[in-house]
């Protein structure tokens, strides 16, 4: 099996092509800098998905692609930021499937991440996979990503598009922004906290990923969320548990608009999404539940 991974130096990428090399697949990686440790034997292509041409060499005899890259979200916004975060993933995808109409030899499947903003801030609305996009900046950047991933099946590839949740790791996103607080005791709810947030383990979206990829008949988008999505209450009274601390403090969301800008948005839109399209082929969840997963990541 060989494989193209790009966004190689994300906590996603670098357990996803950990968990493939343990297969001892063969693997052709992509960043913007060459990651520090690589299995051996991994290829490594320098890659800027804003200002750089795809290098075709990344592709020669793949079986699949899994297209990963992109300007994190999970900063404060300003209007360069956006440009990235937006830029990144347009203008990188449609470079990646513009390299994929070169080739002689195209490979069987493209797996291009999306994520759950497509959806918009929804309230208690239960959002599968035929849901109809919300509205603002990430949900109308998620709508474009997709388009532009689609245009490969027209080169006879299949196509699947998982839409990300909230990934649960120590290692980055965003439980590793909530933890310093939460254990000096600081922690609490974001604003109302009746928000709903659609997360997943780490492991249960690189084990998805690679579902995606090896399924035949899985095409388009997959909400790549764990069954149980919880309020942010829930979600707060969890992580203060599995840290045995209290969560005292909840956050108002003025004081979110101050310390995040735009971005506190995210924060407080609410997406109870729920991954019907894994369910329904018997995907098998190993974290199904938050307080097993949270326990999971920081017993």
């Amino acid at each position: 099996m060989r494989i193209t991974i790009t966004g190689a130096t994300g906590f996603i990428g670098k357990a996803l092509i950990a968990r493939y090399a343990a297969e001892s697949a063969e693997l052709l990686v992509l960043a913007r800098k060459q990651p520090a440790e690589l299995p051996a034997g991994t290829r490594f292509f320098a890659w800027d998905a804003i200002a750089d041409e795809f290098p075709l060499a990344a592709l020669e005899e793949v079986n699949a692609v899994i297209h990963l890259a992109g300007e994190p979200v999970a900063q404060r916004w300003t209007a360069e930021v956006k440009r990235r975060i937006r830029e990144s993933r347009l203008h990188g995808t449609r470079r990646l499937v513009e390299a994929l109409s070169t080739i002689s030899r195209r490979p069987e499947v493209l797996v291009s991440a999306s994520a759950i903003g497509y959806y918009g801030s929804r309230g208690d609305q239960a959002l599968a996979e035929d849901a109809k996009s919300g509205a603002g900046f990430l949900a109308e950047t998620c709508v474009e990503w997709e388009k532009a991933a689609a245009l490969a099946e027209a080169l006879g590839i299949r196509v699947v598009t998982p839409r990300i949740g909230i990934v649960l790791s120590p290692e980055g996103g965003a439980l590793a922004q909530m933890l310093p607080p939460f254990r000096l005791g600081a922690g609490g709810k974001l604003a109302s906290g009746r928000q709903w947030m659609s997360w997943i383990h780490r492991a249960d979206l690189v084990e998805l990923i690679r579902w995606c990829a090896a399924t035949p008949q899985i095409r388009g988008p997959v909400n790549a969320t764990a069954p149980n999505p919880a309020v942010n209450t829930d979600f707060t009274h969890e992580l203060a548990h599995a840290l045995h601390r209290p969560a005292l403090f909840p956050v108002p969301a003025f004081a979110l608009r101050v310390m995040f800008g735009e971005m506190a948005e995210v924060l407080l839109s609410s997406q109870r999404v729920l991954p019907r399209k894994a369910i329904d082929q018997n995907f098998a969840f190993r974290f199904a539940a938050l307080g097993p997963a949270l326990s999971d990541l920081l017993g």
